[in-house]
């Protein structure tokens, strides 16, 4: 099997494994990876307060060349055995546009691919961290009224996320477009996701981006479902729009999965290695 993983999380962050690197790339090698992009979560702008209650939600910038040279090391390591590619998963903040841009502007030159994705909303002057727990996505509920309107301000971010100006470094990959469906199975909708994703695509087309086609969903208990789900991932497949398995791991016990459960056609649209 030639796989090509776009979305692999590492020991730098917070809230993930103390796995090292290495670990992830003797794993990949057996699952037949032939390329693997490290996004660490990026750091956050220096104005923008971690709305998560555990403050954990990136790498600290003071790690950032660290995380760098020891992917660079790699890739001499592994040179013709595993194509590694440095990136990052850049948050969309709206209202931080400027500051992100500015971050990328030192921390893009370093970077060959990475996912843009939108983790915090915004309700006036308060943030939220979306998918930290069902317990705050219990009292985001509360804070916007109802479920529904979780909804709609996370495809409406998400929208801008597609169409705002984060300068020549902005990532070119629109990272789990349905996040927010985290924990649908406790905290049902009745907001039409399909109808928003769908008018979503046009956008990414135009843009020249890729879908992150992100399996962690699947092995999420109130999710249980691909990000996003199938007939979004057809109907992007039919518009041209390239699909990047992404296993979004956060150990490397989590490469490769969810790539069984794609469907024949997807499989065959991902972009190869």
């Amino acid at each position: 099997m030639d796989i090509y993983d776009g979305h692999v999380h590492t020991h730098y962050c917070p809230h993930g494994t103390s796995e090292d690197i290495n670990a992830y790339i003797k794993q990949a090698l057996q699952l037949g990876y032939s390329q693997i992009t490290f996004t660490e979560h990026a750091p956050l702008p220096e104005n923008f307060a971690d709305p998560a209650p555990t403050k954990d939600s990136s790498m600290d910038i003071n790690e950032f060349g660290s995380y760098i040279e020891e992917l660079k090391s790699y890739q001499r390591t592994y040179h013709g055995k595993i194509s590694i590619k440095l990136g990052l998963e850049i948050d969309y903040i709206e209202g931080h546009e400027e500051e992100t841009k500015r971050l990328l502007s030192v921390l893009g030159p370093n970077l060959t691919d990475s996912v843009l994705s939108v983790h915090f909303l915004r309700l006036e002057d308060e943030w939220f961290c979306l998918d930290y727990s069902e317990k705050e996505f219990e009292r985001i509920i509360g804070r916007f009224g109802s479920t529904e309107a979780v909804y709609e301000a996370y495809y409406d971010t998400l929208q801008k996320a597609i169409m705002s100006d984060l300068g020549p470094y902005k990532p070119r990959r629109i990272g789990h477009l349905s996040l927010v469906s985290k924990f649908q199975k406790k905290y049902p909708s009745s907001y039409d996701s399909t109808r928003r994703m769908l008018s979503l695509l046009p956008l990414i087309k135009q843009k020249g981006y890729q879908l992150d086609v992100n399996t962690a969903g699947l092995f999420k208990p109130l999710c249980g479902e691909i990000y996003p789900p199938a007939a979004i991932l057809h109907e992007a497949a039919n518009m041209g729009i390239p699909l990047v398995y992404g296993s979004d791991s956060h150990h490397p016990s989590d490469l490769g999965r969810g790539l069984d459960a794609l469907d024949q056609e997807i499989r065959k649209c991902l972009i190869k290695p």
